[in-house]
Order: C-alpha cells, then structure tokens, then sequence
C-alpha cells in the first residue's frame, strides 16, 4: 500500500497492477474534472478493452440471465481501476493524498440487497493501492438500470496535494 514514503505508482507495480488506458466518454462530459484540491470522476463503467464485460443486473432476476454479486465486485473494481486512470491522467496519481468519497451503483434485480458487497469491490481495491489514505466516506446504490446495461458504475472523489 502506498505510504508518504512510496509513491502510488510505486504501490501499483509491487500489486502487478497496470493502469488501463482512460475510457472515452460515452456522452457529453469529461472523465474527471479538479476543482481547488479535489478531483472528481464522472461514473466509471467496468470498460475492458473498449468493452463491457457483461450486461444486466446484479442478483437473481427469476430468468436466469443475472450478473453474480461476486463477478459484480469484480467489475466494480474493474471500474474503480478506470477512475484511478482517469485520475492519472488528470493530476498524476502520485498527487492524490486521500480517498475522499465512493460512489458505486449497482443495477440490481428486485429484491437484490447486497450493493455494499458488491461496491467493496471498489472499496478493497483502494485500501489495498493507498492503505490508510485509501479509507474512505461512501454509498453503494441499487438502481433499476445503467447505461449501456452495465452492471456497475464507480465514481471517486479525491483530495490531491
């Protein structure tokens, strides 16, 4: 985990993490924005490749088609890592001292109540980049869809030196 001794690009090599490349928009906006000492993402897909790696909600639909919570956490930190590069791209993540806010969105079959575990996937994942820095406010939200049917959507606010 990163410390003010290591930096954070330092933390991801030692973890074998590799930034992707910023996901273009898919609408009118950019992907982070700084303001004063903080950044903000816009919501984060779990793009891979240019593509989403599933589709549909999260829980069991009755039909047999749903995404598993655990695959769901799975994007959600692949979406985290997509914000992280937006970040990067942006201030450098060596500049971010804090981990303000998470906000993950879960597209959730009905009756589907497991959005915390679901957005710890996103959680974990900073704790284990920025340790202490990385502990964070947030809200995991269940919503009836997102866009191009992702599954999940993470969106981070960080304080930056």
């Amino acid at each position: 985990m990163a410390d003010a001794a290591r930096p954070v690009s330092a933390c991801l090599a030692e973890l074998g993490i590799t930034l992707p490349p910023v996901a273009a928009p898919v609408a009118a906006y950019v992907p982070a924005v700084r303001t004063g000492d903080l950044v903000f993402t816009s919501g984060q897909l779990p793009f891979t490749d240019g593509a989403l790696p599933a589709t549909g909600s999260v829980g069991d639909t009755g039909e047999g088609a749903a995404v598993s919570p655990e695959d769901a956490a799975s994007y959600a930190r692949t979406a985290t890592l997509n914000a992280l590069a937006a970040i990067d791209d942006l201030v450098g993540l060596d500049n971010v001292a804090q981990i303000v806010k998470v906000v993950g969105f879960v597209a959730s079959a009905p009756g589907f109540g497991g959005q915390p575990a679901v957005v710890n996937g996103a959680s974990d994942l900073l704790g284990e980049i920025f340790g202490e820095d990385g502990a964070h406010a947030r809200s995991a939200v269940g919503v009836a869809e997102l866009p191009l049917g992702s599954p999940v959507e993470v969106e981070l606010t960080v304080r930056v030196v």
